[in-house]
């Protein structure tokens, strides 16, 4: 008689085997009435094995107990998305004689989530995750909801939670005069769910964290709680595992406001993600948010490491990434006061790297060249950056010390840096030539829009530089005194100083034109004395 009863051994995922009743389980089991159809006689026992029943051998006695129990189930927190998943699996969802079905009543239960308290809530999630149902299942959106829902009406009965708004001064000033212990309970109330939270794993934090950015939650404290989850997690993780935290860490700021995090902590993801193989698309991302606001960033921010087997000092080719993300929003129009903020730092950063041995040519040659010439008022720090390069790079060859000095414009060269430059060996002889003719055209251009009210030369100064105009073809200003009303002291002074400049950069000029006239002449002569034996012969 006991063997009619339980006439099927059903082994669940290789954990148990049980021996149940077939005509009570296909009254309520869809799935298995499907398998051995409406038969009810006991002809033998029968075996079933199922290798992915949801919960296992726990999940498959609970609905063995509703089974047994006429239909009637006892729902709680802690079972309910079990007899869930459960009651999915074995698809008990058809209408029953004496009640409703599994499914029915698992759906009924879960319209009280609301009521569940925030432990009941975790035990859900806890349930959730390790049903692996984080994909798609109704329990987990309900779930996730009852969390957001919870944290939206604690922020919302916190009157500063996390940090004082720039946007409103009534909360600024509510939070500027609490004192230290207040803002700390503050803090308090607005993290406290944090540590509760990180039994998560990265795609159940991917849904939260998504709930939450609908919600409207405050970005400030959602980044908050990704870096403390991510330091948290990384500390015992794998490398697959710390992939996958600083991906999702990094996929969420990325839907952020940009000003819910700070750039220093935007780099130090970038300096952990130096020794990680994440996605390109996430590191792609990371660069976006950084040079989106390359203007805010500092020099040691920009120090960051060379990735493993690449021989410069600092990674270069990260900040030309850098440099891409920002001349690329808002359709390369960024505004003149940023872009010399970013070409300051960019010309810090250029003389940091310049002494580096093993930077190459063409590197040091695109981060000179990676911004528009509007972008610099004066190219004095570039050439001082160049200098300091061709001074460690003494092998370099004469046309690529010409192509680093492509990257200079001489007409926003100071007279001094011109100076330098005509007597710097370092330089090609061309570039110090171009240096002196436009520094000549720019102080040519400077005379010609200032217009005196008088100027009287003495007669035999303006003989001499008739003169000397005559033989040089050069324009060459002497010190003369102008007659100049007293708002252009000033100007007055400035021109004075630089009559004297022009006039050391012309006596170099003529110098060094003679030396290469020579040099020229030399040449030629001796490629005439070659050809001599063979007119002879």
């Amino acid at each position: 008689m006991e063997d009619c009863y339980c006439n099927l051994e059903v082994d669940v995922n290789g954990e148990e085997t049980f021996m149940v009743n077939k005509t009570i389980v296909t009254e309520y089991s869809r799935k298995l009435a499907k398998v051995f159809g409406k038969s009810s006689g006991c002809s033998g026992k029968l075996k079933v094995i199922f290798h992915d029943f949801p919960g296992g051998a726990e999940g498959f006695e609970l609905m063995l107990r509703f089974c047994y129990n006429n239909g009637n189930a006892e729902l709680s927190p802690s079972n309910l998305l079990l007899a869930r998943t459960g009651a999915e699996y074995m698809e008990m969802n058809e209408s029953v004689k004496n009640g409703s079905n599994l499914m029915d009543q698992t759906e009924k239960s879960l319209r009280g989530i609301g009521y569940w308290s925030w432990s009941e809530i975790l035990i859900g999630l806890k349930q959730c995750q390790s049903l692996l149902v984080e994909d798609s299942s109704v329990m987990v959106e309900r779930c996730m909801d009852a969390v957001v829902g919870r944290l939206v009406l604690a922020s919302e009965a916190s009157p500063c939670p996390s940090s004082c708004s720039n946007d409103s001064s009534g909360i600024r000033f509510s939070c500027d005069s609490k004192s230290t212990e207040s803002i700390k309970t503050s803090f308090t109330r607005s993290t406290w769910w944090f540590e509760d939270l990180l039994f998560l794993t990265p795609p159940m934090v991917l849904m939260l964290v998504k709930s939450m950015l609908s919600s409207k939650l405050d970005h400030h404290v959602i980044s908050r709680f990704l870096l403390f989850y991510q330091k948290a997690k990384l500390s015992k993780a794998s490398t697959d595992e710390k992939c996958k935290v600083i991906e999702m860490v990094i996929d969420m700021h990325y839907e952020m406001d940009p000003s819910s995090v700070s750039l220093k902590t935007l780099f130090g993801i970038v300096r952990v993600t130096l020794c990680l193989n994440i996605s390109k698309n996430c590191r792609n991302k990371l660069e976006i948010m950084i040079g989106s606001q390359l203007d805010q960033v500092t020099l040691d921010n920009l120090l960051v490491p060379s990735p493993y087997g690449i021989n410069y000092l600092y990674d270069v080719n990260l900040v030309l990434r850098f440099l891409k993300a920002f001349l690329r929003q808002g359709n390369g129009a960024a505004a003149p006061i940023r872009m010399r903020k970013v070409a300051n730092l960019i010309d810090l950063y250029i003389a940091e790297i310049a002494p580096d041995p093993c930077l190459k040519t063409s590197k040091f040659f695109a981060l000179a060249t990676a911004l528009p010439d509007s972008a610099r008022d004066s190219c004095d720090d570039l050439y001082h950056a160049m200098d300091m390069y061709l001074e460690v790079h003494t092998q370099l060859s004469q046309e690529e010390r010409i192509k680093i000095c492509c990257g200079l414009n001489y007409e926003k060269l100071s007279p001094q840096a011109c100076l330098h430059l005509s007597k710097n060996t370092k330089f090609p002889s061309k570039s110090a030539v171009q240096a002196l003719i436009s520094q000549q055209s720019k102080l040519k251009n400077l005379l010609q829009a200032t217009t005196p009210i008088s100027t009287p030369y003495s007669d035999s100064s303006c003989a001499s530089a008739q003169k000397k105009e005559k033989d040089n073809e050069q324009v060459v200003l002497y010190a003369s005194n102008f007659d100049t009303p007293p708002d252009n002291e000033k100007l007055k002074a400035h021109l004075q100083g630089m009559q004297w400049r022009v006039m050391e950069l012309e006596k170099i000029c003529r110098k060094m034109q003679t030396q290469m006239a020579k040099m020229t002449k030399s040449k030629a002569s001796n490629s005439y004395g070659k050809s001599l034996p063979k007119l002879c012969s």
